[in-house]
């Protein structure tokens, strides 16, 4: 039941805002009465926390297992890339509702950021300092600025690209393909940003007769 909650809450407090969703909104669309609710989460504020901490507790989980299991920066970059996209497109509210968080709340958001997303952001920072030495990443990249950029790229980008249609063009606007579109220039225009060009291969002689 908990979990329906937080599910439901998360839709709302993304359409809404978190003043505009009301416990009462929440619990009829899970199907509950208040007080059933009010069980599970004392208060409003509560069901906040813990929309927000189930969010950011994947990240702890998650990116550093896909660290661990690259062997490359360009490993690397894809695996977090990836996984961070899957995670938000799954839910599209789940970026909608961080972005109006971190908009409308920063000075009870920092302490999240920093308990949740700092730690990992730190680590992915090291591995490119370590990019940079090896002479793959661009020198004049500033690591946390870069993870920071990327972060609010990939979530404002989810976040709206359900009404970014016309600026694309073409024959569909519908969300199923818009989404792939604008995700798929954000990991292009982030790993351009990131790594130097590999340098060209040199073609193969002809070998004489």
């Amino acid at each position: 039941m908990a979990a329906q909650i937080v599910e439901q809450a998360t839709r709302l407090f993304a359409a809404r805002g978190f003043v505009g969703a009301s416990l009462q909104d929440i619990a009829k669309a899970v199907g509950i009465r208040k007080p059933s609710l009010l069980y599970h989460f004392p208060s409003k504020d509560d069901l906040r926390r813990s929309v927000l901490e189930q969010m950011l507790e994947h990240w702890n989980e998650v990116v550093p297992k896909i660290l661990r299991a690259a062997t490359s920066g360009h490993e690397q970059f894809d695996a977090i890339g990836e996984e961070t996209i899957k995670f938000f497109s799954e839910d599209p509210d789940r970026a909608r509702v961080l972005l109006r968080e971190l908009l409308d709340r920063p000075d009870e958001m920092g302490p999240l950021v920093r308990k949740h997303v700092q730690p990992w952001t730190e680590v992915v920072a090291s591995y490119i300092r370590k990019g940079q030495a090896q002479g793959r990443v661009h020198p004049d990249v500033d690591p946390e600025a870069y993870v920071s950029a990327v972060i609010n790229l990939i979530l404002s980008t989810i976040a709206v690209h359900a009404v970014v249609g016309p600026v694309l063009g073409g024959e569909s606007s519908s969300s199923e393909a818009i989404q792939p579109r604008l995700l798929d220039e954000v990991l292009r225009v982030a790993r351009s940003a990131l790594f130097l060009p590999e340098p060209a291969t040199p073609a193969a002689l002809p070998r004489s007769s």
